[in-house]
């Protein structure tokens, strides 16, 4: 419990202090409250800005005098009269802040003047100055609560996975049927961003009608006239078959199509292993990239499918540079069950990982969605495990699980996903119609780090 302290009970010379460190979400929040897009106080804009390290705005220093004011000295029912600051120094991200208030004269009509100070990096003084405030001059005694929490979207996880494409060189993509706005518009704009060239192939007229209606600029760009979307995916095939591309990405035509293609025994682009989607999701406020698989191909994938699911989404993984992948084998329970194929499925995928038979990462399961996700259900359920609580993949029993389980995370977590097909000779960038620029430059640059593994660097 907490009280006030009222206009008879305060003395001259009475003072209260708070200490807060600065942090990127408090500028975020602060942002959009004020209104100020300054980009000097806007993590990762302060370049733009001119400056080299973000600053916070003075008046968010400002405002954490009200935090010692209207929780400590005098607390609940305090009000401002008037507040004077003079800012002397700058603060960063990181800096532990000193708010310290103290009462110099006691006014007319439960009045208070009060000396202000922030003092930040080394004490040296930031801000300094006066407020006069009506103090309460009934007793309040409450209870401290919280207020509703913030969530702040970031997604840092696809920064990161541009950011390590910026030293490899672009890699050769078939883009397959890229005749509508959004498929063309991708394609280039990963060309624009240095990860990808790309061949257009399609229906020319088609592909240059779309570029007309987008306004976007075709000059310099390959492209191979087809008559159909079946005649494209063909070609894709074919060019990746001879080691002319380096990865196939769809545009606007249906997926069975393409995978046709790709399939086709006479192009040989198939590997032993099965065909598998997998989706990243950059969630926010978790600390990892999240890899679901498969919520795009198989249907109601076998044992066997799943083997070749887990091991193509285990290589992905270690392509982003997760070192060791943690692969969660989800079900509805998290013990095995013979009535629930499932949890049979995960069981056996587990010891086959044990025994060598599936690489590269941890596999454990059957995990249920809570208890593969956060640590303290796993412990509630008394589950030891070196997945549970920290799984980097999650495999879904079937598609139509992962595909609620995808779409769950981008309109309800607001995740931002991207995704490629793995298990081929080379990436195939699988678009979507919903995807927005961002998911489709991250699934481009999925292709250049899983491209033959490492991928090759630029040249300097």
């Amino acid at each position: 419990m907490r009280e006030n302290k009222t206009f008879d009970e305060i003395q001259v010379g009475d003072t209260a202090s708070i200490k807060r460190v600065c942090s990127s979400n408090d500028l975020y929040i602060f942002a959009h409250a004020s209104g100020n897009l300054n980009p000097l106080h806007i993590p990762d804009r302060s370049e733009v800005g001119g400056g080299h390290e973000t600053l916070a705005p003075s008046m968010w220093v400002g405002a954490l005098v009200s935090a010692v004011l209207g929780n400590v000295l005098p607390g609940p029912g305090t009000l401002y009269q008037s507040q004077r600051f003079d800012f002397l120094a700058r603060v960063h991200v990181g800096d532990e802040l000193t708010v310290t208030i103290t009462v110099r004269e006691k006014l007319d009509g439960n009045r208070l003047r009060m000396d202000t100070k922030v003092t930040g990096r080394g004490g040296d003084t930031v801000a300094q100055g006066e407020a006069i405030i009506y103090a309460p001059t009934k007793k309040i005694v409450y209870e401290a609560g919280s207020v509703p929490d913030l969530e702040i979207r970031r997604h840092v996880h696809f920064d990161r996975l541009l950011d390590a494409c910026s030293d490899r060189a672009p890699i050769t993509v078939a883009v397959v049927s890229p005749e509508d706005k959004s498929s063309l518009g991708g394609a280039l704009l990963a060309a624009q961003r240095a990860l990808i060239d790309p061949i257009l192939i399609g229906t020319e007229s088609e592909i240059r009608r779309a570029a007309r209606d987008a306004g976007l600029d075709l000059a310099g760009i390959r492209i191979e006239d087809v008559p159909s979307h079946e005649a494209a995916a063909e070609r894709a095939a074919a060019l990746a078959a001879k080691g002319e591309v380096n990865a196939i990405m769809k545009g606007a035509l249906h997926t069975d199509t393409l995978l046709h293609a790709v399939l086709s025994k006479q192009h040989g682009l198939k590997l032993r292993r099965r065909l598998s989607h997998v989706f990243v999701f950059d969630v926010p406020g978790l600390d990892h990239p999240l890899l679901i698989s498969d919520a795009a191909i198989n249907i109601a994938p076998t044992l066997e499918d799943k083997v070749d699911i887990v091991q193509n989404a285990i290589d992905l993984a270690r392509s982003i540079g997760v070192e060791e992948p943690k692969v969660g084998i989800l079900s509805a329970v998290e013990t095995v069950n013979p009535h629930i194929q499932s949890t049979m499925d995960a069981a056996i995928l587990s010891k086959m990982a044990e025994r060598g038979q599936i690489t590269g990462g941890i596999v454990d399961g059957p995990l249920a969605m809570d208890n593969a996700m956060d640590i303290d259900a796993a412990r509630t359920k008394g589950i030891t495990s070196l997945v549970a609580g920290h799984a980097d993949v999650l495999v879904v029993p079937n598609m139509e699980a992962g595909n609620m389980l995808a779409k769950e995370l981008v309109f309800i977590a607001h995740a931002h996903g991207a995704g490629i097909v793995m298990g081929a000779r080379v990436p195939i960038i699988l678009t979507s119609r919903a995807d927005d620029e961002r998911s489709r430059l991250v699934s481009c640059a999925l292709a250049v780090l899983g491209w033959g593994g490492a991928g090759k660097r630029r040249a300097a």
